[in-house]
């Protein structure tokens, strides 16, 4: 607060941004539950969601950064309420993304903190082709992760690989995981071995 009562956005603008920080230590919990030991942190996660947003909405005919926005913030509300995995949800009441949301974005400048609460009510409560799009590249980033944590020796993740592939709804999500089911951890390498 400033000397007149009024709050410093600038200061609640960077404390959310601090708060985003915790996503680069915070684990994927999911994963500990098939037996990896150092599973990939939300950020990592998030980050690759973005990119498989983009890529999924360009095939689509979706808009891309708008994809990749819906993805990039899907996940924040985890620096509050930790990463629960699906079974753990069915023993606790959690709140709403969007209430987290606006927790979050409380003291931050009116712009940013309307702006970040659209975003995640957009991708909590619209289906619009984007935000099918970004749950779809959610569901994939997990997916190829699975298939990831298989050729590092973790086979019950075979389960994940399997829930959320069953989950995937658009035609390009589906054939590309279709084509990641064939490829090695390396595959991508191989252009450049020729």
């Amino acid at each position: 607060m400033t000397d007149d009562g009024s709050t410093n956005h600038d200061t609640g603008t960077t404390g959310y941004l601090l708060e985003m920080g915790a996503l680069k230590r915070g684990k994927r919990s999911g994963w500990w539950i098939a037996g990896v030991k150092d599973p990939e942190t939300i950020a990592e996660h998030s980050w690759r969601t973005a990119v498989v947003g983009s890529v999924l909405a360009m095939m689509e005919g979706a808009d891309p950064a708008k994809v990749a926005l819906l993805c990039t913030f899907h996940d924040t509300q985890e620096t509050r309420v930790g990463d629960i995995p699906w079974i753990g949800r069915r023993y606790i009441n959690v709140a709403k993304n969007e209430d987290v949301t606006a927790d979050q974005v409380a003291d931050a400048h009116p712009v940013v903190a309307n702006g970040i609460k659209a975003i995640v009510d957009e991708y909590e409560n619209s289906d619009s082709l984007e935000v099918l799009v970004a749950h779809d590249a959610d569901k994939l980033e997990c997916m190829i992760q699975g298939l990831e944590y298989l050729q590092q020796g973790y086979p019950a993740a075979q389960e994940w690989v399997d829930s959320t592939r069953a989950k995937l709804k658009t035609p390009s999500a589906l054939a590309l995981a279709e084509a990641a089911q064939t490829m090695s951890l390396a595959e991508w390498q191989r252009t450049y071995l020729r």
